[in-house]
């Protein structure tokens, strides 16, 4: 009687893990990264999936730290992406989304991540109160796809993108269904196409990013001009081109003249660097315009001088 007295005693003194105050284990988990997230903690038992389940740990998605294992191809969509690649993936977006119950407002994709239409759809069905994306590559992804998963995301205020050769029906797009939408940062240059594109589709847009790309002159006036909600332009690092005659064609402009400086002078914050001794410039300029964010650091592409972009 006195042994089992004991036990009794020094089994009610034992917590177990199952018993931790759910607040702690959420401050414990929201140290993890997604892989960890992922693994399999939730079904440890009922108390660290509650816990995993929790909205706090679900308000950012953040996949940047995944990239695909590719090889580019001279056909459509021009990359193959590795089986393992692609699975990988699916199995990440299914756990997350279902632990995320629909508490993801902010989804971060890695620009070299080549996601399918599938996996887009997927993920915006399941993440109806998204309001900030930052886009992966656009090759898998076609336009039915994206037009998908555009109509589901009504809240969308903020997107990140690769430049693409035919930008009107995203845009479009976001201007019919996401009303709040106020910034937009493109990795890649922005020429007269999608500048129109952006006068026509977005004209209240208040945040807009270029850097460290090839802006031509007639573009950034266009920009100036025509999106009167504009507070922020950020063009550091670009290289800064105007249209001269021939056999010249095109001039690097090495300083932004009084007249742009007038139209920039009603915005907020008109951020610039044209400066030979900073690295970014040189960069942009030793990529021709094109930044091969591939061949630097490792996150710096998630950079920018506009905080609200910078990630």
């Amino acid at each position: 009687m006195w042994k089992v007295g004991i036990m009794e005693n020094c089994d009610s003194n034992i917590r177990r893990w199952e018993d931790l105050d759910t607040d702690i284990l959420v401050k414990i988990f929201q140290l993890l990264d997604i892989f960890d997230l992922t693994s399999g903690i939730a079904h440890v038992c009922s108390a660290w999936r509650l816990a995993c389940c929790d909205p706090l740990l679900w308000k950012t998605l953040d996949l940047s730290m995944l990239r695909s294992n590719f090889i580019k191809i001279p056909l459509e969509p021009f990359v193959y992406v590795d089986g393992r690649s692609d699975r990988t993936l699916t199995r990440l977006l299914k756990i997350s989304l279902s632990l995320g119950r629909q508490s993801i407002v902010t989804l971060i994709f890695h620009f070299n991540l080549y996601v399918s239409d599938e996996q887009l759809t997927y993920t915006a069905e399941r993440c109806p109160k998204l309001k900030r994306l930052v886009m992966p590559a656009w090759n898998r992804i076609k336009l039915t796809g994206m037009c998908k998963a555009i109509r589901g995301w009504n809240e969308l205020e903020s997107l990140t993108m690769p430049c693409i050769a035919n930008p009107p029906y995203i845009l479009e797009e976001i201007s019919m269904h996401c009303k709040n939408f106020s910034e937009l940062k493109i990795m890649g240059p922005c020429d007269i196409y999608f500048a129109s594109s952006l006068a026509a589709f977005l004209p209240k847009l208040k945040v807009l990013s270029l850097r460290c790309s090839t802006l031509y002159k007639d573009v950034l006036i266009l920009i100036l001009d025509s999106l009167q909600h504009l507070e922020v332009l950020n063009i550091s690092h670009c290289i800064l081109m105007e249209v001269a005659p021939p056999p010249n064609y095109n001039r690097i402009i090495k300083e932004i003249d009084q007249s742009i400086r007038q139209k920039a002078s009603r915005l907020r914050q008109f951020l610039t660097c044209m400066d030979g001794t900073c690295i970014m410039c040189q960069r942009t300029s030793a990529d021709e315009g094109l930044v091969r964010w591939y061949k630097y650091e490792e996150g710096l592409w998630k950079r920018d001088e506009v905080r609200s972009l910078s990630l």
